[in-house]
């Protein structure tokens, strides 16, 4: 096995995290699932797979990508998601990138694509994003940013791609995603507060319509038929919801700072 430790963030992934595991645990003996209180199972089905759970109260996406960044033993890391799946391609190709030593460069981005309800893999012209999720520990961590989960490197650190696929299994179902990105988005107008950031208001009246178009087009989603309309859709929402929340929030601080001084 590669000197590689996997590590995955969890909650309520009973359903889903058998597949993750078993896509790579053969790559691995240090496969590492941080749980953030789960009540389906997920550990269960986590240790019964190989893996060594330990519970972390949710502090943020970052704060708890970081959190198993420590947990690691090893120094190279692959860090996938609980709805995420290994292509075998990409099993071979991990494999192969360790199989004479240390890999050539100190990170890897990998592409990753959606696969929807009722899909055994990703449309061949499926959106995709190829963030780093293979790298060195001392060539970068995550950062510690609540609502993004992304790897920060050091200048110096060379990045490669890799050619494989990781499968991103997020949609159970339209309405649970809406509760998904209802949840989130709290999160972001949250975190646009925390850090002093306005959006100009009259973006609110524009960001569905150009979401959608986004989407809808721009992703591709119209070649999923009707199912990529209404996942496009729910794409738009998810950005209005944000702006929305945004919007609300500051017009209550402005409420409460105009009482205020009133009473002042």
């Amino acid at each position: 096995m590669a000197p590689l430790s996997v590590f995955i963030i969890a909650k309520n992934e009973a359903d889903r995290i058998g597949a993750t595991i078993r896509a790579v645990r053969d790559l691995t003996d240090d496969l590492v699932v941080i749980d953030s209180g789960s009540t389906d199972g997920t550990q269960a089905v986590a240790e019964e797979l190989g893996a060594r759970v330990i519970f972390n109260p949710w502090p943020g996406y970052g704060p708890q990508k970081r959190f198993g960044e420590d947990q690691c033993r090893h120094e190279w890391l692959l860090n996938i998601d609980a709805d995420e799946e290994l292509s075998p391609a990409l099993r071979e190709e991990i494999r192969a990138l360790f199989a004479n030593g240390e890999p050539p460069r100190q990170a890897y981005g990998i592409r990753i694509a959606e696969t929807y309800p009722g899909e055994a893999a990703p449309h061949p012209l499926a959106y995709r994003i190829a963030p780093v999720r293979l790298y060195r520990k001392d060539a970068g961590r995550y950062s510690s940013s609540l609502v993004h989960d992304r790897v920060d490197l050091k200048p110096d650190a060379k990045v490669g791609k890799l050619k494989g696929l990781i499968h991103h299994r997020s949609i159970r179902s339209l309405g649970d995603q809406i509760a998904k990105l209802n949840l989130y988005t709290d999160q972001l107008a949250h975190d646009l507060e925390v850090r002093g950031v306005s959006i100009p208001t009259w973006r609110v009246y524009f960001e569905f319509p150009a979401a959608f178009i986004k989407a809808y087009f721009g992703r591709l989603h119209f070649l999923r038929g009707t199912y990529g309309f209404l996942i496009a859709m729910n794409y738009a929402i998810w950005r209005h919801l944000r702006l929305a929340k945004h919007y609300e929030k500051k017009r209550r601080n402005a409420f409460a700072k105009a009482n205020k001084a009133e009473r002042a």
